[in-house]
């Protein structure tokens, strides 16, 4: 049986991608150029794209173009850490940018994960978060505002994890909970992906050794940048 044009197409693209013609993160000629350096049609052309993208190896950015996809960056379903730490622990830059910063009483959710009285404060903050420069989660942090008034706002925002444990913060255990959905539109716009592309939602309360919870965490990242494992002792 022969094999389809499109699947050939598709193995000699991975094959230059294989061999570093085009580095991570690089964008691809336009579909156009590829058509005709590949002679075929451009419909061909997209059916190959398209499942090199399902497959996690490209990757395609709204009003940009279609690059080769960074390696997923993985974190290990045990324990608390921090973003930072996950991201820098593979090599790669974190960074984060903040999209708001507000001062709250604490809604429903918040009181019920953070053990709060209803009359308490939250700060609640919007950021999206980065590996090399490339958008890998959108997240909703909400933390008590007891707890953090003595710090700055950069202390927050940038290394809140290490600023507790510079203070004398014992940080413990968490409790995540992972499922699927689509993004929405305005979350699709920060993370560069179009509306209804696969994300992974979590949540997220973290806690102090003595049990007291400190960060309850609402996270979307984008399915095939990102994904999470299982370790067993």
């Amino acid at each position: 049986m022969e094999i389809p044009t499109y699947i050939k197409i598709h193995d000699a693209i991975k094959k230059e991608i294989d061999m570093e013609r085009w580095q991570i993160g690089q964008r691809l000629p336009s579909e156009r150029d590829l058509a005709e350096q590949y002679a075929v049609s451009r419909m061909t052309l997209r059916q190959a794209v398209t499942l090199l993208v399902d497959e996690g190896i490209l990757e395609r950015r709204v009003g940009s173009g279609t690059y080769v996809a960074s390696h997923r960056v993985q974190e290990k379903m045990r324990g608390t850490t921090s973003f930072t730490e996950i991201v820098s622990s593979q090599g790669k830059t974190p960074s984060s940018k903040v999209i708001s910063y507000q001062r709250k009483i604490a809604n429903d959710t918040e009181i019920k994960r953070l053990q709060l009285k209803p009359t308490d404060y939250v700060i609640r903050m919007e950021r999206v978060r980065y590996a090399d420069n490339v958008p890998l989660v959108f997240e909703v942090a909400s933390i008590p505002e007891r707890l953090i008034k003595s710090f700055a706002r950069e202390e927050i925002t940038e290394h809140f994890f290490q600023t507790l444990t510079d203070n004398g913060y014992a940080i413990g255990k968490s409790q995540q909970t992972i499922y699927a959905k689509s993004a929405s539109e305005r979350v699709a716009n920060y993370l560069g992906i179009e509306k209804g592309h696969a994300v992974l939602a979590l949540t997220q309360v973290s806690y102090f050794t003595d049990g007291c919870p400190f960060e309850y965490v609402h996270s979307q990242y984008v399915g095939d940048r990102f994904e999470f494992y299982l370790e067993n002792n």
